[in-house]
């Protein structure tokens, strides 16, 4: 059986991390989130995997190549124009003959998702569902006898808990039911009305609900709820890189390769280090953080529940709670992220809800000593903030703040 994995999208939603790659290649645990979904194929001995790319597709095409490193086979197509998943879904015709997978590339899963799947698959399609209390924003799954009877969008009311994961068993035949799939009223092609159409015929369409890890990371901020759950997740912990005498690690603490904890540093696990990092001496790394390759983390700085991306320097003494460093910054000493709890973060013109973030910088910023940032206040890319200036408001690309 084949997979085919929608990954052409851009995740709006998540900018500014979202500028420079695509929503799929977002580190949790310092792995993309679509690894996640192709190593969860793999433990199921799914190795055929098609991947529909399209924003940012030579970043998702360099790390993944033709799979081989992650145990899989995987071809490309690329869809132009963002039509719609069933457009993508359609692109594949040629290279399914069978019955198949779908998911969506920026969903966080784990084997035992894609084994519910395909242990509990009956019928003509198959949609996997997943409880949830808050169903707002998602489409919802209405039962008749077992079956599923309807496919309601984003609704206004709780009409169920049970909402689609967009991830689903088809057969071949999906494709000539695409092709009479009419546009829908946000001018794209849904595979959601491909569905109800097949519904409306009188096909039997039924659902598996998981007990597997499903996350649908929304927003750049979602991210540090999984990436919290998914330190909680690794499997072996070990410290290839040295630790100097007085330094203290407890609890689950994963070191990459060449990288140093100096003495004086204190870390807490679950945390993630990767390869060729400096830190410390005297730094404080609190849980549920991911540090990537090749950063450095000056003294006396202390970070907790955050995620730092690849090839970052933070001075000393800085304080970093609750938020999401992209790659390929330099932070001076002396940095402060203020937190926040129940922000309102406006997104052109819409209002989104977090519950608690003090920032999220993109990549490729240059930040000057004793900087600090109100909570819920974004930095974008290739920014220049000088010394002491306080952030107030979301700073666009290529901003100077003098």
């Amino acid at each position: 059986m084949k997979a085919l994995i929608l990954a052409a999208g851009e995740g709006l939603r998540c900018r500014p991390l979202t500028l420079t790659r695509s929503k799929v290649m977002l580190p949790v645990a310092n792995r993309p989130i679509l690894e996640y979904i192709i190593r969860a194929l793999a433990q199921n001995d799914l190795k055929e995997i098609i991947l529909v790319v399209g924003y940012k597709k030579e970043r998702i095409m360099d790390y993944f190549r033709n799979g081989l490193d992650f145990g899989v086979n995987i071809s490309y197509i690329e869809q132009d124009a963002q039509l719609g998943t069933a457009h993508a879904v359609k692109l594949a015709e040629s290279m399914v003959n069978e019955k198949f997978l779908v998911l969506n590339g920026d969903n966080l899963i784990d084997a035992g998702t894609i084994c519910d799947l395909i242990k509990g698959a009956s019928g003509d399609v198959t949609l996997l569902t997943a409880m949830h209390q808050q169903t707002t924003g998602y489409g919802v799954i209405i039962l008749d006898k077992g079956k599923v009877s309807r496919i309601v969008e984003k609704p206004r009311d709780k009409i169920s808990h049970l909402i689609n994961t967009g991830i689903y068993m088809f057969s071949s035949s999906i494709f000539d039911e695409i092709d009479k799939t009419p546009i829908s009223e946000t001018g794209e092609y849904a595979i959601t009305d491909t569905i109800q159409r097949i519904i409306d015929k009188g096909a039997n369409v039924t659902n598996i609900t998981t007990k597997g890890t499903w996350i649908d990371a929304v927003h750049s901020w979602d991210l540090l709820k999984a990436n919290s759950i998914f330190l909680g997740k690794i499997e072996e912990v070990k410290a290839a890189g040295s630790i100097e005498k007085g330094a203290v690690i407890i609890g689950d603490v994963a070191i990459g390769d060449n990288s140093v904890i100096r003495s004086g540093s204190y870390i807490v696990g679950p945390v993630i280090i990767g390869k060729n990092c400096n830190i410390g001496p005297n730094t404080t790394i609190l849980p549920s953080t991911a540090v990537g390759d090749n950063c450095s983390i000056s003294s006396f700085t202390e970070i907790e529940n955050s995620i730092i991306m690849n090839d970052v320097r933070i001075g000393s003494g800085s304080y970093i709670s609750n938020s999401i460093i992209g790659g390929n910054n330099i932070i001076g000493p002396h940095f402060v992220s203020d937190v926040g709890k129940d922000l309102k973060i406006e997104m052109k013109g819409i209002l989104h809800s977090a519950d608690e973030l003090g920032t999220v910088i993109g990549d490729n910023n240059i930040i000057g000593p004793s900087v600090l940032v109100r909570a819920g206040k974004m930095i974008a890319t290739g920014c220049a903030v000088d010394h002491g200036v306080r952030v107030t408001k979301d700073l666009p690309p290529n901003s100077i703040v003098l």
